[in-house]
């Protein structure tokens, strides 16, 4: 089962105010909201009775589609393996809050997986296939999850001996979907199930049914909570209401090229399509001449991206050679998204409305989207990030001060509403340091809200590197260096790239000055250990790590030495 403990310390920005301000007035705290009036929002349901609400409307419509082979699922076919998937899964005594991990590259059998979890009442975490054997057992180790469902090709990692890890077969199952080596089940053991043994537990909506991992504001990544009603009301918050179907509609296709193991595409790619009715195309992998092959084939109309992706659509002399009429809408998330680029872009897509989104796994995932392609659009300036969320409020804090600002004055972005994480799993001091008392959530990031109520992201407090819309956290990799025995400290801080936004690279002390380990020792020292967007891409050498008086890394300092031409 899993539990978290409420926030009990104080909150992570505590107002400093001297005692000459005490006579002062304290400002009073200005909350943005949406440009869009409050919804009802069904967040009483379970998150499949929510995403499957309307499946009688649209039954026959294509629901997925396999860009690799053409298979397709209805609506109707898609909900009934989600439900026979369930009782698979119990079959193999998967219980009410137990959790399964997915360990998937984009196909149906995610979705099967996810969505049959949830009918019983289980909890997905996900992960990405393409971890080292360390990466995975941390997080099944973390996460206490009992079955994994994988492909034949990674089983491999899976078998790992070592003492005080996870053991296959004895402390978790692995199903399958193509091969079955030996000691795994086949995927059809748990698809080919009788739907109606399915027996579901109530399910209270403060229920845990995802936990993704997320480093948050800083340290190791860590189990984010998120529970039926913080999903359905993210959802809801994107394609419910008044303007329904902000940015979908039932005969949309949706390219979902986007890692579903990432809460941007499983949140605002599959589950958002499966409420509104529009076809998900799935692929496996981001190859640009397949990709413009199937978004012509099968006339995408809506395309989640993310800059790197934008930067190949928009400066691949390929794109010229096929038909992109049909996409309308083009929305990137998950990092920063210059001007320069999206005016390259549209170029390309004259035709579609561009809207870029600001989420963070712990915030549900969804902060703000662009309105310019709601039923009554409001245009967004480049760069913007659109307006917050129906639903929620959003708050600018001075990051010194905690005190609320105005418009136009960048500080800390907060955000407080039912879509929000219930918490850190196993971590109630990383929880009280992101959710404060009153129930805001501390972005880390650092961003101001113009007079247009619209929102602008401009800097991190938060350690958190982007690559690519990948997650690295600098002390993961640091924890890795310091094990070296010729490294007696480690500092990782991210450094600009044009292609990838941000790359980790390494500031490192030899121990006793061992001038025999190289920069090419140490960056393949850490790219054993991890996936391949955690790799060093720079080690510099130094005397010490800049550290402040309570031995915090002075990360500003080894930023500072990266700017410096010397």
């Amino acid at each position: 089962m899993i539990s978290v403990a409420s926030p009990e310390s104080s909150p992570q920005i505590t107002p400093h105010i001297s005692t000459s301000d005490i006579s002062k007035p304290i400002p009073e705290t200005l909350i943005f909201r949406s440009k869009l009036p409050d919804i009802p929002i069904s967040n009483h349901l379970p998150l499949h009775t929510y995403c499957f609400e309307k499946v009688s409307e649209f039954a026959d419509r294509p629901c997925l589609i396999t860009g690799s082979n053409g298979g397709a699922y209805t609506f109707a076919e898609t909900h009934l393996m989600c439900r026979k998937t369930a009782t698979g899964l119990s079959n193999l005594g998967v219980k009410k809050g137990d959790v399964i991990m997915l360990l998937l590259p984009n196909c149906p059998e995610f979705v099967f997986s996810f969505m049959g979890a949830s009918i019983i009442g289980a909890i997905t975490t996900t992960a990405n296939p393409f971890y080292t054997s360390s990466e995975i057992f941390k997080q099944l180790s973390s996460s206490g999850a009992k079955l994994i469902i994988t492909q034949s090709s990674y089983v491999e990692k899976l078998r790992k001996t070592e003492e005080n890890v996870p053991k296959l077969g004895e402390d978790f199952k692995v199903v399958t979907i193509d091969d079955s080596p030996e000691n795994c089940i086949h995927f059809s053991v748990i698809s080919e199930a009788d739907e109606r043994e399915t027996e579901s537990d109530s399910i209270d909506p403060n229920d845990p049914v995802a936990l993704p991992f997320s480093s948050g504001t800083t340290g190791l990544p860590k189990g984010v909570i998120l529970t039926h009603k913080s999903l359905i009301s993210s959802i809801a918050q994107q394609v419910d209401g008044e303007n329904p179907n902000l940015h979908l509609k039932e005969d949309d296709i949706v390219l979902c090229v986007l890692p579903l193991f990432h809460i941007y595409s499983l949140n605002s790619v599959l589950l958002c399509s499966l409420r509104a009715g529009a076809g998900v195309l799935l692929m496996q992998k981001f190859e640009i001449g397949v990709l413009l092959e199937l978004i012509q084939r099968y006339k995408v109309s809506v395309a989640p991206v993310v800059p790197p992706l934008v930067l190949a659509l928009a400066k691949n002399s390929m794109v010229e050679n096929y038909d992109l009429s049909s996409i309308r809408i083009v929305l990137s998330g998950a990092a920063p998204l210059g001007k320069e680029l999206e005016e390259a872009l549209s170029t390309r897509v004259p035709q579609a409305i561009f809207g870029q989104g600001y989420g963070m796994t712990e915030a549900g995932p969804v902060l703000s989207m662009c309105l310019g392609f709601a039923k009554n659009p409001v245009p967004t300036k480049s760069g913007s990030c659109g307006t917050v969320v129906r639903n929620a409020e959003l708050k600018v804090v001075d990051p010194e001060t905690g005190l609320s600002l105005s418009h136009n004055q960048p500080g800390e972005i907060c955000i407080r509403g039912p879509q929000i994480m219930k918490g850190y799993l196993n971590d109630s001091d990383s929880t009280s340091n992101t959710i404060d008392i009153e129930g805001w959530l501390h972005t880390g990031d650092i961003g101001y809200v113009d007079d247009d109520e619209e929102i602008f992201i401009v800097d991190r407090v938060k350690e958190l590197i982007k690559f690519k819309g990948f997650q690295v956290p600098p002390a993961e990799l640091e924890a890795l260096l310091t094990s070296h025995p010729s490294i007696s400290d480690a500092a990782v801080v991210p450094q600009k790239d044009a292609g990838a936004g941000e790359v980790p690279v390494a500031f490192v002390v030899r121990s006793n000055n061992d001038l025999e380990l190289t920069e090419e020792a140490v960056k393949e020292f850490i790219a054993k250990q991890v996936v391949f967007y955690k790799k060093l891409h720079k080690v510099y050498f130094i005397h010490a790590i800049p550290k402040s008086p309570t031995g915090k890394i002075l990360r500003k300092d080894l930023r500072a030495k990266l700017a410096s031409p010397s």
